[in-house]
Formats: structure tokens, sequence, C-alpha cells
């Protein structure tokens, strides 16, 4: 996946910056793959027999899915100085995806579901660390 994110970073006839493409490009694949992650996930605990004891689950799923999907759109656009904007966006972006691995791991042992989101929240998390790093 990263392999097309790094082709459009390095096609736009602005560039990127003064951000690591690769850093960048890594933090982009990471928040859309854990936005859909979530989603996912939320589906899948709403399908669940004891749906009403994953209400929580459902809610953080649902929350860092749509926080991961804005900021892999913001770091997407190359045009402009944004970075105030995307700092702001990589710490939330970071916290929620702490916030719903967390959530996730009280439940992977009895759904593999949430194993799998806590994973994808854990990657985006130090992605989201490791591009704000190399901003600084």
């Amino acid at each position: 996946m990263t392999h097309y994110i790094t082709a459009m970073l390095n096609a736009h006839p602005g560039g990127t910056g003064s951000e690591d493409k690769e850093k960048l490009a890594a933090c982009i694949a990471a928040c859309f793959e854990c936005s859909q992650t979530c989603t996912a996930c939320a589906d899948s605990c709403l399908a669940e027999d004891m749906v009403a004891d994953l209400a929580r689950c459902i809610r953080t799923d649902l929350d860092c899915a749509d926080i991961c999907a804005v900021t892999g759109t913001v770091l997407t656009r190359q045009t402009g100085d944004s970075s105030a904007i995307i700092r702001s966006l990589l710490e939330a972006c970071r916290s929620a995806c702490a916030v719903c691995a967390a959530e996730c791991e009280q439940h992977a042992q009895m759904h593999e579901h949430c194993r799998i989101c806590a994973e994808a929240c854990r990657r985006c998390e130090i992605a989201c660390t490791t591009l704000l790093e190399s901003l600084s």
C-alpha cells in the first residue's frame, strides 16, 4: 500500500515539504489501515451475542476509525503549510489509537477481531509518534 502512497507523494508538483517521505507514507498507510480495521472491529462487536458488554469498545472503535481517516486524509494533502494542524492531528490520532488499543486488548483473548484491532491501533500509534518526532 505504501508503494502507491509514496508514488503519489513523489509525483506531487509541490513536493512534500520537509517531512520524511517514507515516514509520511507509512503513517498515511497506518492511519487508513487502522480506520478500516476499527470499523470492521466495531461491526464485528455488533454481531457478538454480548453486544451490550461491548458498547464502549464499539464507540472507541468508531471514534478511532474517524480520527484515523481524517488524519490520513489531511496528511495526504501537500499543498500549503498546515504544520500546526498536522501536529495536532497526529497527537489526536496517537491518543485515539492508544485508547482504542487499550480497550480492544481487554477483549482480545475472547474476540479475535479485538486482538487484530489492537495490533493495528498500536501500529498506527507508533507511526504517528515516528512522524511527529521527525517533524520536530
